[in-house]
C-alpha cells in the first residue's frame, strides 16, 4: 500500500481553502487509500514571531479540527510533529546535504523575508532553513505521495532533490515521494484580493471565510466578495479572477463543474447568494463534530498520544538507518547496530 503523508501549520486558524484544498480530500479519499499520515507541523509555527500559548491553542484546534472533518484515528494516523523527535533529528542531516542556494530561491522564503524586512523585523534563520525540515517531515515515513496545494509544489520538488542526493552520495535511505494536487479547488483565493491565496497567516480578515466562522459571518464575507468590471457570470481565471473564485469555492462545494456555473447565472448577487449557502451547509457539519470534540479534550489527546507513537515506530527506522548510511556512530544501545572494525 502506498504511503502517504501531509500537514498543517498552526499558525493560524483553518480556512475555508485549508478544507477545500486539503482537509476534506484527506478524510475522503487519502486515508482510505492509503497508509496515510496527516501531522499538524506546529515547530514550522516557530519560523517566525509567535506567541507560545497562541501555537499551542492552535495546535490542538487543528488536530480537533482535521477529526471533526472525518479523519478516522483508526484507519490514518494524526499526531504533531514536535512529540516526534526524528522530525528534527533527521532534519539536520538534509540540511548537510542541501545548499545555501536552493534555500534562497525558495519562493516562500523570498516572498516571507521580504514582508518581515518591509515591516523593519529580522528573518529568523528557521524561515530559511525550515523547506529541509518539511523533507525531513516527508522523507522519514517512506512517503509515496505528498497532496499540496499548488503553492507547496516547489517544497517537494526540493523534497525529492535531497532524497535523491542522499541516496546516491550514502546509499539507498529514502523513498522518493511525488506530489499530488486536488482536482477542484486547489488553491482557494482571498474573497478580497482574488489574485492572493486564502492564507490562515494573513491579517486581511474580510477576505477569509474561517472553518469554524458562523453562518451569518459567512454569508457577510461572501456577499462583499470582490468581483470584476462588468455583468456577465463566466469563468475566466485569468480576466475575471473574483467571479472565478466564486465559481470555483460553489463547484468544490456542490461538486459541480465551474465552467458549466458559468452559465446558469445571470447576475453577480445571485452566485454570491448560492456560494454562501453551499459553503454554510458544506462547513455545518464539521462545526458540529468540532462542537463535540472540544467537550471531550480527553479524547483529542489520546489521539494524538497514540498518533505519535505510531509515527514513531515508522520513522525511527528509517532515520536510524540514515544516521549510520551518513556515517555516524551507532550508539551502543540501538537495536541491530553493527559490530565497527577499526580501519586498517
Amino acid at each position: 500500500m502506498k504511503r502517504v503523508f501531509s500537514g498543517v501549520k498552526p499558525t493560524g486558524h483553518l480556512t475555508l481553502g485549508n478544507y477545500l484544498g486539503a482537509m476534506r480530500q484527506w478524510a475522503a479519499e487519502d486515508q482510505h487509500r492509503a497508509d496515510a499520515l496527516f501531522c499538524i507541523v506546529d515547530l514550522h509555527a516557530l519560523t517566525i514571531d509567535h506567541d507560545p500559548a497562541r501555537v499551542r491553542r492552535l495546535s490542538r484546534q487543528a488536530a480537533t479540527l482535521l477529526l471533526a472533518s472525518g479523519l478516522d484515528p483508526q484507519v490514518c494516523t494524526v499526531f504533531v510533529q514536535s512529540h516526534v523527535d526524528e522530525h528534527a533529528r533527521l532534519s539536520y542531516l538534509l540540511e548537510c546535504v542541501a545548499t545555501d542556494g536552493e534555500m534562497r530561491r525558495m519562493i516562500q522564503y523570498r516572498e516571507k523575508a521580504a514582508r518581515e524586512q518591509r515591516r523593519g523585523g529580522s528573518v529568523r534563520l528557521s524561515l530559511l532553513t525550515y523547506p529541509v525540515l518539511m523533507a525531513a517531515d516527508i522523507l522519514a515515513y517512506g512517503t509515496d505521495e505528498v497532496p499540496v496545494g499548488d503553492d507547496q509544489t516547489q517544497h517537494v520538488e526540493l523534497t525529492r532533490d535531497l532524497a535523491v542526493r542522499f541516496n546516491q552520495r550514502y546509499g539507498q535511505a529514502f523513498v522518493v515521494p511525488r506530489a499530488t494536487h486536488p482536482k477542484v479547488a486547489a488553491r482557494v483565493m482571498n474573497l478580497q484580493d482574488p489574485r492572493s491565496k486564502m492564507g490562515k497567516s494573513d491579517d486581511a480578515g474580510p477576505g477569509i471565510v474561517y472553518v469554524l466562522d458562523e453562518p451569518d459571518v459567512v454569508r457577510r464575507k461572501v456577499m462583499r466578495a470582490m468581483t470584476d468590471s462588468g455583468r456577465d457570470v463566466v469563468y475566466d481565471r485569468e480576466s475575471r479572477p473574483g467571479v472565478a473564485n466564486l465559481l470555483e469555492i460553489l463547484a468544490a462545494c456542490t461538486g459541480g463543474n465551474p465552467e458549466a456555473l458559468g452559465g446558469v447565472y445571470e447576475s453577480y448577487g445571485d452566485l454570491k447568494r448560492d456560494t454562501a449557502e453551499a459553503v454554510i451547509e458544506m462547513l455545518r457539519p464539521v462545526q458540529l463534530r468540532h462542537k463535540e470534540l472540544c467537550a471531550d479534550p480527553g479524547y483529542v489527546e489520546g489521539v494524538l498520544r497514540d498518533g505519535a507513537e505510531r509515527a514513531r515506530g515508522m520513522a525511527r527506522p528509517t532515520v536510524d538507518a540514515a544516521y549510520r548510511a551518513i556515517g555516524l556512530l551507532p550508539a551502543a544501545a540501538e537495536s541491530g547496530a553493527p559490530v565497527l572494525k577499526a580501519a586498517r
